[in-house]
Order: structure tokens, then C-alpha cells, then sequence
């Protein structure tokens, strides 16, 4: 995937805003939560968040690392982004999406229209 897929993907998803922050990352964020990000400059480097219990496995894959600063919130950083496919790359995004919006509340839910 490159950074152009990641956008459309990430845009696609329901009440999503993309932002740049620290001069140099493009963050895609729901209810003003960041749930994915991206560096704007080669090499594509990608976090995203992950289930608690999917975090050790994940982050000591071939490709992938702790992301910093993040890893505490169980944050991934994808460093070798063509160790993914595309369906990898949709199902992790969109899980990190659903992670981070399951964590607003009901009413800011509500009010983005992506209350279940």
C-alpha cells in the first residue's frame, strides 16, 4: 500500500479528518482521536493501534516495531509496509478505527452519525 491507498482508505471510513501534525506526519483521526499515522516523507513508516492482546505479537513481527511514544497505548509502527498486503493493511487500519472509535462517547458517537 502507499500513501495515497492508505488515504482513500482511512477517508472511506466513516466520520474520518486527516490533519498534518509535527510538521511532517499525515494523522487520520475520528472524533478528533488519531487512529492512524503516517510519515509524509519516504520511507512510508505506518501506526496504528492494536488490541492489547495483539500488541506483543504484532510489534516483534518482521516489519514491524513498537511505535514511539505510542507503544504504551499499544501502538504499532509498520516499517517494512510490503510485509503487508492490501487486505492486511484494511483489516488492521479499519480495526485501529474501531478500536479508537468504540472509545469516544455514545454522544459524540451520536453526533458523528457512526452510533451502532
Amino acid at each position: 500500500m502507499n500513501i495515497e491507498e492508505l488515504e482513500n482508505f482511512c477517508l472511506s471510513l466513516p466520520a474520518v479528518t486527516e490533519d498534518v501534525k509535527w510538521d511532517n506526519d499525515l494523522v487520520f483521526s475520528v472524533g478528533e482521536k488519531m487512529f492512524c499515522v503516517t510519515s509524509l516523507e519516504p520511507p512510508l513508516k505506518v501506526s496504528f493501534k492494536v488490541p492489547d492482546h495483539d500488541f506483543d505479537e504484532l510489534s516483534s513481527r518482521d516489519g514491524f516495531m513498537p511505535a514511539p511514544y505510542l507503544a504504551r497505548a499499544k501502538w504499532v509502527l509498520v516499517i517494512q509496509p510490503e510485509k503487508l498486503k492490501k487486505k492486511e493493511w484494511e483489516f488492521l487500519v479499519r480495526q485501529s478505527y474501531e478500536l479508537v472509535k468504540m472509545k469516544l462517547t455514545r454522544q459524540m458517537r451520536k453526533d458523528l452519525g457512526i452510533d451502532k
